[in-house]
């Protein structure tokens, strides 16, 4: 059972397992026939991109981070639709369910719709002076 005061990012492992995470999720994204080409359009340098989004993750999920910036803009203009996230939230989901106990697992999956709900929200609006706050840490 794990203990209350633990932060995700403790419990999922720490760094080894969030970049153990981010490596396959990212590989199949890397893959994906919809979404594939979006990511490999736009990332040049895949080590620097997993570096990172494993800061932006330890910070969302409490773990010790350099990620000071909002969700990054560049997100704005790649023509993103609900059937990009829908991809990107099923390959995270069953990557989360395979790399992690089921606890985490959700917990990460309620991470990334939460994301993908205010990146589709500041998407929408054009990023007309929206920005995504950092998640309140208990």
């Amino acid at each position: 059972m794990s203990h209350p005061q633990q932060s995700l990012f403790e419990r999922i492992g720490g760094r080894e397992g969030l970049t153990l995470l981010l490596r396959h999720f990212y590989a199949d994204v890397r893959q994906h026939q919809l979404i594939g080409p979006i990511f490999n359009g736009k990332i040049q340098d895949w080590p620097e991109h997993l570096a990172k989004i494993a800061e932006f993750w330890a910070r969302i999920m409490g773990g010790p981070s350099l990620y000071a910036g909002q969700m990054p803009a560049k997100h704005l203009h790649l023509g993103i639709e609900p059937q990009h996230f829908a991809a990107w939230l099923g390959l995270w989901t069953s990557n989360c369910r395979c790399y992690l106990k089921p606890e985490e697992a959700e917990e990460a999956i309620q991470l990334a719709r939460d994301i993908a709900r205010r990146l589709d929200r500041i998407i929408s609006n054009e990023g007309d002076g929206a920005t995504v706050p950092p998640p309140n840490h208990p």
